[in-house]
């Protein structure tokens, strides 16, 4: 069994659950760099940080350092800032490389929130994610992650979540309703109330047979979400974004001129790649490390044959069309540049 909880690692969470964390600290101690993010989202409208204390310990799992969110107009950062106001949980859904994990960071980042991150993908079991007694006897019990989110707050990321085991999803449904608390079996069925500042976060990629594992979750879970956001790339096919050029140029460190055309690419791979034709699309940071090797001195095409291509897949026949949609792009800008000389 694996699982992340942000900033921590499994040594220095051993030590946190080990000590007595009766010292409370104000928010306002986060460093102030969070104060520029605050400046390009209205979020306080939803969540305001200073009215909320958490143990000292947990302000090292709040995200630091998140960079900014780009979108076409849609409004990501508010909508899930509103649909946590009302709700208290949303749900995420759209390809790997859309930044769903990325948004919520940041939004963890703007609210001053702790953050509980599980990939349910993984081998995770009821005892795991909820607790167990160690040892002979009941007097050593472990709290699991997500307990600890419903006893001491902050936002829970279900990564994943439409590959989460059935019986931690039931588990899950008393916290998402009306009821708002959880029952641990396991130990006594002690009942514990959901923190007043205890969200969740769940995002999913679209069942399909490239997300080996994946399953459309129980209806149950569906209509505790409540909110559902769809999440896209920046450019498909034609329909391309200047912004993605300026970030594959600027964190590629390669000129825009380069930086267009491995978005051209980019952009017609995630259309094939939606119509079914190949079996991945890339994200915005598969075109920024394309970009990182080619500014070493190395051509498009060699890049690609170090990133994309077999990223892309195994297969050598899906390679090979990969290969010629990269040609055929580099051509036919090729012949428009020298056109426009």
């Amino acid at each position: 069994m694996e699982f992340k909880t942000n900033l921590i690692t499994t040594t220095h969470r051993s030590r946190i659950s080990s000590k007595k964390m009766n010292v409370s600290v104000s928010i306002s101690k986060i460093r102030k760099d969070t104060h520029n993010l605050q400046k390009l989202y209205d979020f306080k409208k939803y969540i305001d940080s200073s009215t909320m204390v958490f143990p000292e310990d947990m302000l090292e799992m709040i995200p630091k350092d998140t960079p900014p969110f780009l979108d076409n107009g849609e409004h990501y950062v508010e909508r899930i800032g509103r649909a946590l106001k009302f709700f208290k949980q949303c749900a995420l859904i759209g390809p790997s490389g859309t930044g769903k994990t990325h948004i919520v960071y940041l939004v963890a980042e703007l609210a001053g929130l702790p953050m509980w991150e599980i990939n349910c993908g993984l081998a995770t079991s009821v005892f795991d994610l909820f607790g167990r007694y160690i040892g002979l006897g009941k007097e050593n019990w472990i709290d699991g992650l997500i307990t600890n989110w419903c006893r001491k707050g902050g936002i829970l990321y279900l990564d994943e979540v439409n590959m989460m085991k059935q019986d931690v999803a039931t588990k899950l449904n008393p916290l998402l309703d009306q009821r708002g608390h959880m029952v641990l079996t396991e130990k006594d069925s002690e009942i514990i109330q959901r923190h007043k500042h205890a969200y969740l976060i769940v995002s999913m990629n679209p069942v399909s047979s490239e997300f080996a594992g994946t399953k459309p979750i129980n209806a149950a879970m569906r209509r505790r979400m409540s909110v559902w956001l769809n999440f896209d790339y920046m450019s498909i096919g034609d329909d391309l974004d200047e912004k993605e050029f300026q970030m594959v140029s600027e964190k590629g460190g390669i000129p825009l001129k380069d930086a267009e055309i491995i978005v051209k690419i980019g952009a017609k791979l995630r259309e094939e790649y939606k119509m079914g034709d190949i079996p991945y699309g890339p994200s915005v940071g598969d075109l920024v490390n394309w970009g990182m090797i080619c500014s070493d001195g190395v051509d498009i095409i060699a890049g690609a044959e170090e990133t994309i291509i077999p990223m892309t897949s195994d297969d050598q026949e899906v390679q090979e069309e990969v290969r010629n949609i990269i040609k055929k792009i580099l051509e036919s800008d090729t012949v428009a540049r020298k056109k426009l000389v």
